[in-house]
């Protein structure tokens, strides 16, 4: 398995692979759409995106990144906003390289931490974050507003 960073070259992979991740959050198939947000991300460079591969280069698994800041902290921080792997190819650590390759990035771009959310039904994807230490938060609310 190889894990680099996603390129205009890897953009059929990551969009099938989106639009997959969006069925999963109960989102209707539309590969267009994942195509179109997924090139203007890469293009515009607005977010950061791995994409794990098998030897065919046949996307595994992939993560999307988008930097932000903490004004307590004062330091930059990324949201790691998506992360998915392919059904066929759970259970083979495809996950877990992914969320130590943002740690990587984390690292290298000085960043005081990675946020994350996740459903509190998706437990599978919880013990992974919480076995390469990620802690819960438990004190604060998050809250959003729909503005569409």
């Amino acid at each position: 398995m190889k894990i680099e960073r996603a390129t205009l070259d890897h953009l059929a992979e990551v969009a099938r692979l989106f639009d997959l991740y969006r069925q999963f959050y109960l989102q209707p198939a539309d590969p267009d759409k994942a195509r179109h947000y997924i090139k203007d991300r890469i293009v515009n460079e607005e977010s950061v995106i791995y994409l794990a591969s098998d030897a065919q280069d046949r996307g595994l698994g992939f993560t999307q990144l988008y930097a932000s800041f903490c004004s307590v902290d004062t330091a930059p921080i990324w949201i790691l906003y998506d992360l998915y792997v392919d059904a066929a190819a759970r259970q083979q650590g495809v996950g877990t390289a992914l969320m130590n390759r943002a740690r990587q990035l984390a690292c290298e771009s000085g960043a005081a931490r990675i946020q994350l959310e996740t459903g509190v039904d998706n437990t599978s994807a919880q013990s992974v974050y919480e076995r390469l230490g990620y802690v819960r938060d438990n004190e604060y609310h998050h809250y959003a507003l729909e503005i569409t």
